[in-house]
């Protein structure tokens, strides 16, 4: 333990925000909220993309040759986005990285475990991480902690926050890291129940605020099946929303909810950052619905794009664990993290960010009235798994709808302003757009994916024709 002279040092210079910042990280553009506070762009006004991974134990278990390899694998499939959690989740106060360091002293987030030097120690491993991201134009969407270490709903624990080391702890970070490609996330999957929780997360964001000094975006990551704006939609520090529409496979009473944060008011933009995870357990119930697959991952990823969604996070089973054989599993992964990484579902992410940027990307609002919907409702637009969802530009130069099975519909053609419209069909699967034809923009008119009845998504593209947009989803230097 350190003498009391010591400590009061140690202290005192992290209350003062004393220490360099992360030196050498590779210069990503700042992030801000759009103008229409919808979106978000780079400091030069060009839309980003947040197309998210969890990967909260990165910091944790990973050494540096695997997060190297992680990172690797997620710049080649297009994500721009990792989201990863300093004091984590699994026992991270207590159990050391793979090199035998932890974060604090004595459990103390004012005093980090921080050694003379680099490669030493805790915080330098981070360091590495976040600099090897940002190398790769990926920003880290940084959670200080996991919420257990502040509420122990449930979790390993302990609690060990206060709103006043909160503070001093978010300042230092604040400042370690004010030069870096990031995005604070506070929270971390606990609810706030009293005034306690909710002032400590206010400190937190304070301090991070005064050490970086408004450099970095701030959101709060929520419990399955809430969102930021429940706690803290009205608050100055959060600058867009996060929802947790949570491990179920179904639109009605979760994922509907991206659409009733996108409009509330005072408008912010809002973001689904853990919805279910590719080979998870449904609805945490794999004895009756088995595990996710590419498909069940997909269909949140467009509801929430459609429905009001800035951008969306994907997650793995077990990457978000970074889960090996002969490590304690959380609820059966079903692989280890490295063979993971290259399921199915998280190189189809990368299609909805190409498809989304081909087309004018800050005036996208969503809008189901291009759906003309069904004599049975629950067919189109429809419910459950099966939800049919629609997204336009406010000029009408173009519109969306995403049919998550192959059952014929209709829609609304005067939804496009030109008075020719110009279809498609772009697979979700593969990012390859066909053209269907042009057609008068009068009526309704009925169109049928390409492989009717089968339960295989697509997306129906209709543009003004007079705008000659290239094929859906094709490369474009617009966005991130």
């Amino acid at each position: 333990m350190k003498s009391p002279p010591s400590r009061l040092i140690s202290v005192l210079a992290l209350a003062l925000g004393l220490g360099p910042p992360l030196a050498a990280a590779p210069a990503l553009p700042r992030l801000k909220v759009s103008d229409n506070h919808r979106f978000l762009v780079t400091a030069d006004g060009r839309p980003f993309f947040w197309l998210g991974d969890t990967a909260w134990e990165l910091f944790h278990r990973l050494n540096r040759e695997e997060a190297v390899r992680y990172l690797e694998n997620r710049a080649r499939l297009g994500f721009t986005v990792v989201q990863a959690v300093a004091l984590a989740e699994l026992d991270g106060l207590k159990d050391p990285n793979p090199y035998g360091h932890r974060p604090l002293i004595e459990n103390d987030p004012s005093r980090p475990d921080v050694k003379d030097g680099p490669d030493n120690d805790y915080w330098d491993h981070v360091d590495f991480i976040v600099r090897e991201a940002n190398r790769r134009g990926i920003y880290i969407g940084f959670l200080p902690t996991w919420g257990d270490k502040w509420n122990k709903k449930w979790g390993v624990g302990p609690e060990i926050f206060t709103p006043q080391n909160a503070e001093t702890y978010g300042e230092w970070l604040g400042r370690r890291y004010r030069d870096a490609g990031i995005v604070w996330i506070l929270g971390g999957d606990r609810p706030i129940e009293n005034d306690t929780h909710r002032e400590i997360t206010r400190a937190m964001a304070r301090g991070l605020r005064r050490g970086d000094g408004g450099a970095h975006l701030v959101t709060w990551h929520p419990s399955g099946g809430q969102g930021s704006a429940q706690y803290f939609h009205g608050e100055d520090w959060l600058d867009f929303n996060m929802r947790q529409n949570g491990h179920v496979a179904e639109f009605t009473g979760r994922y509907d909810q991206t659409r009733a944060d996108y409009d509330r008011t005072p408008i912010k933009p809002v973001l689904d950052g853990e919805p279910i995870y590719e080979d998870h357990p449904v609805s945490f119930d794999a004895n009756k619905l088995g595990h996710s697959i590419a498909a069940d991952v997909r269909r949140p990823l467009y509801w929430d794009l459609f429905t009001g969604g800035f951008g969306h996070t994907y997650g793995h089973h077990s990457v978000w664990q970074m889960w090996v054989p002969g490590r304690g599993p959380i609820n059966n992964p079903l692989m280890p993290w490295f063979e993971a990484i290259e399921q199915p579902g998280a190189a189809h992410m990368q299609h909805a960010k190409h498809l989304l940027l081909s087309r004018p990307f800050l005036t996208r609002i969503p809008d189901d009235s291009v759906i003309v919907t069904d004599r049975v409702p629950t067919s189109v637009p429809g419910a459950g798994r099966y939800r049919f969802v629609a997204t336009r530009d406010t000029a009408g130069s173009f519109a969306m709808v995403y049919a998550p099975v192959g059952r014929p519909f209709k829609v609304r053609m005067d939804k496009i302003a030109g008075a020719t419209v110009k279809a498609w069909w772009f697979n979700p699967r593969t990012g390859e757009a066909t053209a269907i034809g042009e057609f008068p923009n009068t009526g309704e008119r009925a169109f049928t994916p390409p492989d009717p009845g089968e339960h295989l998504d697509w997306v129906l593209v209709l543009d003004d024709a007079g705008h000659n947009f290239p094929p859906p989803g094709a490369p474009t230097r617009s966005g991130s």
